[in-house]
């Protein structure tokens, strides 16, 4: 985290709405951090913490997070289209209405997320762990409805 960019830590970017577009956050520690609506297209947070974090709403679209670890994350209703998220750790994580279009989620943990409602279609979901997910109503890569 560039802490010239952000000089009191983490409480500069808690803010509603946050600007963090195309930011370099490569192993940002963020655990809890409060990003509602926050825009955080094509910023790169790969291996960062935003675990208990609350992301809802937020713009991840073309967004590198890659290992970063989403425990327990609220992104509802979060755009994540064409977001690379190989290897990322969703489980828990809050997903209904998201959109994954086109995302990368191969070998993702998205163990007992609830993806009711989310758009996937086109994502990569090769080698992801889904056990225990909640996909009620989630349209699936094919295009097909999980019932």
């Amino acid at each position: 985290m560039d802490m010239k960019r952000f000089p009191n830590g983490i409480s500069d970017v808690e803010k509603h709405k946050a600007d963090l577009s195309g930011a370099d956050l490569r192993a940002a520690y963020l655990k809890g951090a409060k990003l509602v609506q926050a825009n955080l297209r094509g910023a790169d947070l790969s291996g960062a913490d935003l675990s208990d974090a609350n992301l809802r709403g937020a713009d991840l679209s073309g967004a590198i997070l890659i290992n970063t670890n989403l425990i327990n994350t609220n992104l509802w209703r979060a755009d994540l289209s064409g977001a690379d998220l190989r290897v990322v750790d969703l489980s828990g994580a809050d997903l209904r209405v998201v959109d994954l279009s086109g995302a990368n989620l191969s070998g993702a943990d998205l163990s007992g997320a609830d993806l009711r409602v989310a758009y996937l279609s086109g994502a990569n979901l090769s080698g992801a762990n889904l056990s225990g997910a909640n996909l009620k109503r989630a349209t699936m890569p094919d295009g097909s409805i999980h019932d």
